[in-house]
C-alpha cells in the first residue's frame, strides 16, 4: 500500500487512453514545476519513446491514482543480465519518484520505500540513486539518510549575448594552436561504419568526466548503445550535431555534441563536451564549443537559446561556459543511499511513517 492505495505497475506497450490521459496531465505539473515556460515533449511522441524497448536495463513504472488522478508515479531501472558492463554496474539501481504538489506532506513519497527495498533486492542491487532539484526533495532525501554524491547545474545560454567575434577568434586559435588536428563535423546520425572505432573512443572521453563522490559503476559505451540512441532520437524527429577533433594518429582528442528538435526548435540542449588530458591546454575545448555555436546560428537561425549540464567540479569546462554566456538556471543533486541503510531505516519505520 502507498499513501493507503495500492500501486499499479504500468506497462506502456499496454496501457490504454485512460492510463495516457492522466500521465499526460501529471507530467505536465511536473514540467511546469521544473521547467516553467519551456517546449514541453508532444504526446504522441512521448508515448512512442516509452514504448521502445530498452534492450540494456530492466525497468519498472508503478502509478499510485487517487480520485481518477494520477498522483505519484514510482520508476526505477537496473542493467539486465547480459547486458554490457553488466558485472561492472549490477549493483546500481537508479530511481525516481515524484508527488504532485497538492497531494504532499502525506507520506505517499515515503510510502514508496518499501517497494524500492523489495526491486533492489529482487536483483541483488545494493546503492541507489535519486536525483532531486526541489527543496522538498533535499529534505526527503537528507531525513531518509541518503548521501549528496554529485552537485551540477543546468546552464543557459541567450543566443542574443553570444560574443560572436570571440566565438570565431577561438575558432581561428584552435586552428593556429593545432594546424595538425584535423576538425571534423557530423549533421545527424554518426555513420555505422564509424560506430566500431567512434564508441571505444567516447568511453575514454566520457571516463575524464569528474563525477565527485558519486559511484557510477563502470561506463562503457558500444555501437549498439549509440544505435539505440539514434532510433529514439529519430521517434521525435530530433537532429544530433556532433563536433570533434582528430589527432594525426586517429585518436578522437575532444568532442561535443548538441541535440535540436521541431518541438523546441528555439531550444538546443548542449549534450556532452570532453577533452583527453594530455590533449588539454591546446584550447581544443574552446575549438569545438564555438565551432558548435557557429554550426547551429548556420544551420537553426530560430535558436534563441542552449541548455546545458555541469558538474560543480568541472571547472574548465564551467570557465569555457562562463565566457560564453552561460548562466546557472537550476542546480541538482545526485544522492545515494545503501540497500541497507535504507532497509534500516524502514526497520524504524514499519508503517511507512517517515514524513
Amino acid at each position: 500500500m502507498v499513501g493507503g492505495v495500492t500501486p499499479v505497475r504500468v506497462d506502456f506497450k499496454s496501457a490504454g487512453s485512460d492510463f495516457w490521459k492522466r500521465y499526460h496531465a501529471y507530467r505536465r505539473l511536473r514540467h511546469e514545476e521544473s521547467r516553467p515556460g519551456d517546449p514541453l515533449r508532444p504526446d504522441d511522441i512521448e508515448e512512442l519513446r516509452l514504448k521502445k524497448d530498452n534492450p540494456f536495463d530492466i525497468e519498472y513504472r508503478y502509478e499510485l491514482v487517487q480520485d481518477q488522478d494520477l498522483v505519484s508515479l514510482f520508476s526505477a531501472g537496473t542493467p539486465k543480465p547480459g547486458a554490457p558492463a553488466y558485472e561492472g554496474n549490477r549493483h546500481l539501481f537508479s530511481a525516481d519518484l515524484y508527488v504532485r504538489p497538492d497531494r504532499r506532506r502525506k507520506r505517499i513519497g515515503a510510502s514508496w520505500l518499501p517497494l524500492m527495498l523489495e526491486t533492489m533486492d529482487r536483483h541483488g542491487c545494493t546503492l541507489a540513486s535519486i536525483g532531486t532539484e526541489e527543496d522538498s526533495g533535499h529534505a526527503f532525501l537528507k531525513w531518509l539518510g541518503a548521501e549528496p554524491r554529485l552537485t551540477s547545474a543546468e546552464n543557459r545560454l541567450k543566443f542574443e549575448d553570444v560574443d560572436w567575434r570571440m566565438v570565431q577568434r577561438w575558432i581561428d586559435e584552435g586552428l593556429r594552436r593545432s594546424p595538425l588536428t584535423k576538425l571534423e563535423i557530423y549533421e545527424g546520425h554518426l555513420p555505422d561504419e564509424m560506430l566500431e572505432q567512434f564508441a571505444p573512443q567516447l568511453t575514454t572521453l566520457l571516463k575524464t568526466i569528474p563525477f565527485e563522490d558519486l559511484d557510477i559503476g563502470e561506463i562503457l559505451v558500444t555501437p549498439d548503445h549509440m544505435r539505440d540512441w539514434y532510433a529514439r532520437m529519430d521517434l521525435g524527429g530530433e537532429l544530433q550535431y556532433t563536433v570533434l577533433t582528430r589527432e594525426p594518429d586517429g585518436a578522437i582528442s575532444s568532442m561535443t555534441d548538441t541535440t535540436w528538435a521541431p518541438y523546441r526548435r528555439t531550444v538546443v540542449e548542449q549534450r556532452f563536451t570532453g577533452v583527453l588530458p594530455d590533449a588539454r591546454g591546446r584550447g581544443l575545448g574552446k575549438w569545438i564549443k564555438a565551432a558548435m555555436l557557429e554550426l547551429l546560428r548556420q544551420r537553426h537561425p530560430e535558436i534563441e537559446s542552449v541548455v546545458t549540464e555541469n558538474a560543480g567540479s568541472n571547472a574548465p569546462m564551467l570557465a569555457i561556459n562562463k565566457k560564453l554566456g552561460f548562466k546557472q538556471y537550476r542546480a541538482e543533486t545526485e544522492y545515494q543511499i545503501s540497500r541497507d541503510t535504507l532497509a534500516a531505516n524502514m526497520r524504524r519505520n514499519p508503517d511507512g511513517s517517515f514524513s
